[in-house]
């Protein structure tokens, strides 16, 4: 496993989330489902499955360097890769993949986000490593695609060849990346067969994304990957800031799977969510017999149903009369709000922090 190494990619506000996920800290950074580990701390003991402790790096957010340190004591601080600007999620693989090359022209990359839910962890390391060794003998980009179970316009989508053995860990040729569809669309695709959920997860060896970084984004390869020389020196931070200072911001979609012809997809057979809203953690948390999703040691539901409910183990809660709501409560800021409103979520806490902002300071 010398060869194999695992990028983390944890610089998000997780604005989706609030109140309990902050710009301070966000949703990677704390134990959502209750279960004792944080988000971070959950992907990386998965990829410990595929890839040496030592091996696992992961991108964030200056601001939050602390935090991962805090949270990742296994690692040392030269695996903790940061950001001194949002710029999405190519310059974040740029810079990795360019750091890491120079350390080991051998090296296959396992890129994740920090936020995801995974069960079934021993089908998502036997899915990589058929990855891996798709991305080593063919020189392909990798990705993970998941089998959709409805018509969601939240995630953009994956075109295959054919519908053939539609097995888990089979590999597909794409044909083509497809971006959040409209309802009547995504029903099509689910209809269809041969679309599945891009996962944002990619396996690819380093020398290979350099490569298709230089074809695609000529400008952003030249900033990360020209001159390697200040790599792994006292140098690298002072010479990052300046080359996230240059970049474009633009995700790895568009920068190069869009455009490469060398991609490949590996159908992946584990239970996933991208825990992107509240919305997605209600089918990962058990349930009452009213169909409430609860977190809370003492939270007592009356005469409600269908209802999310985040409460602090040391609050005594009565929620009487309720369906379909969210309740979340952290850090003194509380959130009531309707399932079916959470696409607003975003937009309502800008106007919160207009209106209170000693809240959004702390």
């Amino acid at each position: 496993m010398e060869n194999n190494y695992a990028i983390i990619m944890a610089g998000g506000i997780g604005s989706r989330f609030w109140p309990m996920s902050t710009p301070q800290k966000p949703k990677q950074f704390l134990d959502i489902l209750g279960l004792g580990k944080t988000l971070l701390q959950m992907t990386f003991e998965r990829l410990e499955r595929i890839a040496p402790k030592e091996n696992i790096y992961i991108v964030t957010n200056a601001g939050y360097a602390d935090i991962v340190a805090e949270q990742l004591p296994q690692i040392s601080r030269s695996q903790i890769l940061t950001e001194p600007k949002r710029k999405n999620t190519a310059p974040c693989i740029a810079y990795a993949a360019s750091k890491i090359y120079n350390l080991n022209p051998n090296a296959v990359l396992t890129i994740a986000p920090s936020d995801h839910l995974i069960l079934k962890e021993d089908r998502f390391a036997e899915n990589i490593r058929i990855a891996i060794q798709q991305a080593e003998e063919k020189n392909s980009l990798v990705t993970l695609g998941i089998k959709p179970t409805r018509p969601d316009t939240g995630y953009g989508y994956i075109e295959f060849q054919n519908t053939d053995d539609l097995i888990g860990g089979h590999i597909k040729e794409v044909k083509h990346f497809r971006e959040k569809p409209d309802k009547e669309l995504a029903e099509i695709f689910l209809r269809s067969g041969n679309y599945y959920w891009n996962s944002g997860i990619f396996i690819w060896k380093a020398e290979t994304i350099l490569n298709a970084l230089r074809k695609f984004v000529p400008k952003l390869h030249e900033l990360f990957s020209v001159d390697r020389g200040f790599y792994n020196t006292e140098k690298e931070q002072e010479s990052i800031n300046e080359c996230f200072e240059l970049c474009e911001d633009i995700s790895i979609d568009y920068a190069v799977m869009e455009n490469a012809k060398n991609v490949d997809v590996v159908l992946a057979n584990f239970d996933w969510s991208d825990l992107g809203t509240w919305g997605s953690l209600y089918t990962h948390i058990p349930k009452d017999f009213n169909a409430n999703a609860v977190v809370g040691s003492n939270v007592h539901m009356i005469n409600s149903s269908n209802c999310i409910v985040n409460l602090p183990a040391d609050k005594l809660a009565l929620i009487e009369g309720l369906d379909n709501h969210i309740v979340v409560e952290s850090d003194n800021m509380l959130m009531i709000l309707n399932k079916s409103d959470e696409q607003n979520l975003k937009k309502y806490v800008v106007e919160l922090e207009e209106k209170s902002p000693s809240f959004f300071q702390k």
